[in-house]
């Protein structure tokens, strides 16, 4: 099918270049014109693995980039909506989906032949039904179902694997107004064999994804207090505390075979500094604040951020064990970005770590094979060193503190003693042995 793509960030442009790669016409639109020339030029305007090589196979085949939005949705048979919806302090903030709805609506009152469009922006509950298709209506003067359709369908791409989850999915979900809609979403997706496809109206499907993060987020805050506590007890290791829990049937089935499955669930049932990233700690905030407006109290999820607000500090106290203060301190910083796999430096733990730690005139080297660039964005100060590798990172230092778990910090207590370095060692990820170094300090421990 002919397919466009409005809005090129991280959703709308992995979405587009994977849907070429399915083998769909695909036009991605966006109005800035040095992001559409890069993206012609087989040139990602973003970082995410695989995503170069994509773009090089598909641009100037099944892809293209463009600003005329109107030419767009002319020559294409389905439109899907992915601009960003950034959260404002309170609430996720429409304007972007709002204009580019108008945008489409205007479009398709020229447009002769049936359209759809489809939401993948990541908007709460009742919002394709209460506002785009509204002002689709109003700006196109057609009406939804006899003249064009309206689906939504959440994206679950985790960064640094979106590639791989775009193209082999655990489930697609397709909300729509009616079973041309339907149809005409699942014929995009007509390429992606034997996985669970659940059909049903928008509103669920925006609540779907919206309870995926929040349940994800859940685990990660459970995770970080019984880590908490578990290291006030002392003689505990919440490491193994989780492991045990893992082991129970219910969490990893036992296969007919009499092997065990490891669900990847278990990475969010380990202790750690907290989560971060640009859907987690919004998408859960943004459903507190729309329960609230709804008069439903959201006191599970309420708590699930005021843990992940507290968890960056756990990382504070550790320091505080071995030392009074840290001015003067020499501490090196192993990961800026947020998670492995990106450099995305949005509510990452490391801010509020590092802010700290220079509030204290501690001496700081920085280390992140990927989100240096993104890091000097937001820290502004002389006190930071950002070093080009990990042993350039921590010669000489007081203090390691892993905050992201890349696997080249998995070489910290072999680069330690083939250097005779013996610092203290904090470990934010539980990703190195405990006792592979002899000053460690862990979450949960």
């Amino acid at each position: 099918m002919r397919i466009s793509v409005i809005g090129t960030g991280y959703v709308g442009l992995v979405s587009g270049v994977c849907f070429a790669e399915k083998g769909h016409e695909v036009v991605c639109v966006d109005n800035n014109d040095l992001i559409v020339e890069k993206i012609n030029s087989s040139i990602s305007p973003i970082y995410e693995k695989g995503l170069d090589e994509m773009l090089s196979s598909n641009v100037g085949k099944k892809l293209s980039a463009s600003t005329d939005l109107y030419k767009a949705i002319h020559e294409s048979d389905i439109s899907i909506l992915a601009v960003g919806t950034p959260y404002n302090g309170d609430e996720i903030d429409l304007k972007f989906v709002r204009d580019a709805t108008i945008q489409i609506g205007i479009a398709l009152r020229d447009k002769d032949s049936y359209h759809t469009v489809i939401v993948k922006s990541t908007v709460i509950p009742g919002t394709t039904d209460d506002l785009v298709i509204p002002l689709l209506e109003e700006y196109s003067n057609k009406e939804a179902g006899a003249d064009f359709g309206v689906g939504m369908n959440p994206e679950f791409l985790r960064e640094g694997e979106a590639i791989s989850d775009f193209m082999n999915p655990d489930r697609i979900v397709l909300g729509g107004i009616d079973e041309r809609t339907h149809d005409n979403m699942a014929e995009i997706y007509s390429g992606f064999i034997g996985v669970d496809i659940i059909l049903t109206n928008n509103k669920t499907a925006e609540m779907i994804k919206y309870t995926s993060n929040s349940l994800l987020a859940t685990l990660i805050s459970f995770s970080n207090e019984i880590g908490n506590l578990s290291a006030s007890l002392g003689g505990i290791d919440a490491l193994e505390v989780m492991n045990g829990v893992h082991l129970d049937k219910r969490i990893s089935p036992i296969l007919d075979d009499n092997k065990r499955l490891s669900p990847s669930i278990i990475s969010y049932l380990e202790p750690g500094c907290g989560f971060g990233g640009s859907c987690f700690p919004k998408d859960v905030k943004a459903l507190i604040t729309h329960g609230k407006n709804n008069s439903q109290k959201m006191s599970l999820l309420s708590a699930v951020i005021n843990i992940n607000d507290a968890q960056p500090y756990e990382i504070i106290n550790r320091v505080k064990r071995h030392f009074e203060n840290v001015n003067n301190l020499k501490i090196a910083i192993l990961g800026l970005a947020f998670k492995p796999g990106t450099d995305d430096m949005r509510e990452s733990p490391s801010i509020k770590i590092i802010n700290n730690l220079l509030k204290g005139n501690a001496m700081i080297n920085a280390y992140d094979p990927i989100a240096q660039d993104e890091a000097k964005k937001i820290f502004n100060n002389s006190n930071i060193n950002y070093c080009n590798s990990v042993i350039e990172s921590i010669d000489g230092t007081d203090i390691i503190i892993l905050l992201t778990s890349w696997p080249e910090f998995q070489d910290v207590p072999k680069i330690l003693k083939d250097n005779n370095l013996n610092p203290l060692v904090i470990d934010g990820r539980r990703m190195i042995q405990k006792n592979s170094v002899s000053r460690y300090e862990g979450i949960g421990i």
